[in-house]
């Protein structure tokens, strides 16, 4: 993913072998799409990986998103990929029971951060000021 492409791999790490690939770059996907950093385009890549890997033999991968969130473009690209025939295993449907609650991880913060502090008792006193010595 960059801002202008979007690319996928279907790849054998055991062997270190690229079985299909597609990516905006390729003349089939830049011709329906055009502009290569939408969301049309990535469905588009998802599905010309998805057929390339049915083609070659694959019928399940493991969906490897690196550091992106399942968000936008990267989740257009895995659904289309899914709906062309691709497993990539079940699609997590996230629930409020999923998503931390901010109110209370603040408020686990502010106790944290409270507890941290040491009594004034316990801070260690400043040592005295060196006597400067004077310059002649």
């Amino acid at each position: 993913r960059s801002h202008k492409h979007m690319y996928a791999q279907v790849i054998d790490d055991l062997a270190g072998r690229t079985l299909a690939s597609a990516s905006t770059t390729d003349q089939e996907v830049r011709e329906k799409a055009g502009y290569g950093g939408n969301i049309l385009a990535a469905q588009l890549v998802g599905e010309a990986v998805a057929r390339r890997a049915l083609e070659a033999g694959v019928k399940q991968v493991a969906f490897d998103r690196r550091e992106y969130k399942y968000h936008g473009r990267v989740a257009a690209l895995a659904d289309a990929a899914r709906d062309a025939g691709l497993d990539l295993g079940a699609k997590k449907e996230v629930t409020a029971e999923d998503k931390p609650d901010k109110k209370k991880s603040d408020k686990k913060k502010s106790d944290k951060k409270k507890s941290d502090k040491k009594p004034a008792a316990a801070k260690k006193e400043k040592a005295a000021p060196k006597d400067k010595k004077s310059k002649k």
